[in-house]
């Protein structure tokens, strides 16, 4: 068994694809008239056949309150891995991410919380390197 599709709620989908694609660098997968709505998948570059990102229309009665609920509590929807935490958030903060948290070092890993625009906090993380 192995994840091959998860989602984030996004309050508006073409901002957040040109989010995730233009800021963070991921790849569209999947665009599709899907309803009103559309079935707007995302990959990690250079992983078009990997774990698939779901950009799913905040709809649901739940969802906003689930997720205004998280954002205020400064609790993060999900975490994306990075090479370097530290470079990927200077690299973000020179296109203009927000960032609620800027790179801490948590023992084995570094991590920043950042803001999608679309209605989550997003984590970042990286192994910390050990000389």
């Amino acid at each position: 068994m192995r994840i091959h599709l998860t989602s984030v709620f996004v309050d508006d989908q073409d901002k957040a694809r040109e989010f995730y694609t233009g800021k963070l660098g991921f790849v569209v997968k999947n665009d599709l008239p899907y309803g009103p709505d559309r079935w707007l998948t995302l990959t990690a570059a250079g992983d078009e056949n990997g774990v698939e990102l779901l950009l799913e229309p905040a709809k649901h009665p739940a969802a906003q309150p689930f997720q205004q609920a998280l954002k205020t509590d400064g609790i993060p929807f999900a975490s994306f891995a990075v090479d370097d935490c530290r470079a990927e958030y200077q690299r973000l903060l020179a296109l203009g991410v927000r960032f609620t948290q800027e790179p801490a070092d948590l023992g084995p890993m570094t991590m920043a919380v950042l803001d999608d625009t679309c209605g989550n906090l997003i984590c970042l993380t990286s192994t910390t390197k050990t000389d």
